[in-house]
């Protein structure tokens, strides 16, 4: 079921619609990594002094530091971390106009739905990232603790919490435009491996630099033929 979703977004990423959002999912995440960075720049300059020498970072210069093409691979280097917030909060500005698209390809018969309210979106987002953030500071702590014992406890972590996160909020709004908020949820917890399984299958990539910058919209289309699939089945 997860492959065949994958493969049906995957062949309509010559949407117009799609390379649409695509480009603007792709220029946001990037502002708000370039975004992120000044303001780490910003923050080491005002504590350590025009021009300082600091570990790692090296002599800081503000500016010239922004600019530079090493930046661009520091940010690479960031978007590990920061892409599964950024994910979430491309998805919900843009999941309407994704599942629209996959609606219209691949299932013409179904009725229009009107779109979600952008307070009631802009009120999951932020709830949603809340709980990301917290959870990832948990799955740090955590990981981080096990990781002299089993290395690879940080990632089975890291990617377990964030899948299920992930996998949950995903099909949670791909959902609720045909069936509501109620069974949604209903539908959600009948299929829930299924979900969490699709939702690690995306945390997975989002932690590999560039790449990652395509998940988003692949992840909201491939969500939004989950749901159809298991809603012809239910």
């Amino acid at each position: 079921m997860i492959l065949r979703a994958f493969m049906m977004a995957l062949s309509q990423i010559g949407d117009p619609r799609f390379r649409r959002v695509l480009f603007l999912g792709i220029g946001l995440t990037f502002a708000l990594l370039v975004a992120s960075y000044a303001g780490l720049l910003g923050l080491v300059n005002w504590m350590v002094g025009d021009e300082a020498t600091v570990p790692v970072l090296g002599k800081v210069e503000w500016l010239d530091d922004l600019l530079s093409f090493s930046s661009f691979i520091f940010m690479m280097v960031l978007s590990v971390f920061l892409m599964v917030p950024v994910a979430s909060a491309i998805t919900s500005m843009f999941l309407d106009e994704v599942a629209q698209a996959v609606e219209d390809e691949h299932y013409p018969h179904l009725p229009e739905v009107p779109g979600v309210p952008f307070f009631e979106a802009l009120r999951d987002t932020l709830g949603f990232l809340g709980l990301l953030i917290v959870a990832n500071i948990f799955a740090f702590i955590v990981g981080s603790l096990l990781f002299f014992l089993f290395p690879p406890a940080w990632a089975i972590i890291f990617w377990g919490l964030n899948g299920f996160l992930l996998g949950r909020e995903y099909f949670t709004l791909a959902a609720i435009r045909r069936v509501g908020r109620v069974k949604a949820k209903q539908l959600r917890g009948q299929h829930m491996g299924t979900i969490w399984l699709a939702g690690i299958l995306m945390a997975i990539p989002l932690s590999i630099p560039v790449l990652n910058l395509f998940i988003p919209i692949l992840g909201a289309a491939t969500f939004t033929h989950i749901y159809h699939i298991i809603g012809d089945h239910r």
